[in-house]
């Protein structure tokens, strides 16, 4: 065998169709583009065009509005995790608890918009939790153990202005 000799099996190699060379060759004349206008020429911009039929995007319900930018980002912790600390001592039993102690304790980083309490996990001491927000499951474990979660109200929201016109 030879270099010169080297050619790939046959059919590995697809040759493509040259279009725009004559009639006789069937993909002359407009080379497959069909008439005239904006899709026989290059960089067609049509996105979603259905041929006149009203497109998808329009056909469906727009529904639903969502801005995440003003949701609370809330840290959760879990019973467990308190726990946890408990054990080794990051955290006195009956002590008062909130997010900077809960920072400074080393199990959150940062305490964001809030802390919320969770009942995954199991906790064995008492402890006075100063959260946003906390489970009905969370809220009853700590009571059960003499301990106390204080969930501060939310503030209610300003009633609306009627407008002057």
């Amino acid at each position: 065998m030879k270099l010169n000799e080297i050619k790939d099996n046959r059919g590995a190699h697809y040759r493509a169709k040259r279009r725009g060379r004559g009639i006789g060759s069937g993909k002359g004349k407009t080379s497959a583009r069909g008439g005239k206008g904006q899709t026989a020429r290059t960089g067609v911009a049509l996105n979603g065009f259905e041929g006149g039929q009203t497109p998808l995007h329009r056909r469906l319900p727009k529904r639903g509005f969502t801005r995440e930018d003003f949701q609370k980002k809330y840290k959760i912790v879990n019973l467990g995790r308190l726990q946890q600390a408990l054990d080794s001592g990051a955290l006195k039993s009956g002590a008062e608890v909130d997010g900077a102690v809960l920072v400074e304790a080393g199990i959150l980083r940062r305490v964001g918009d809030g802390v919320r309490l969770l009942a995954k996990g199991e906790l064995k001491s008492p402890l006075n939790l100063t959260v946003a927000g906390a489970s009905k499951a969370a809220i009853e474990a700590v009571e059960k153990l003499g301990g106390k979660v204080n969930v501060p109200a939310k503030p209610a929201a300003a009633p609306a202005q009627p407008q002057q016109g």
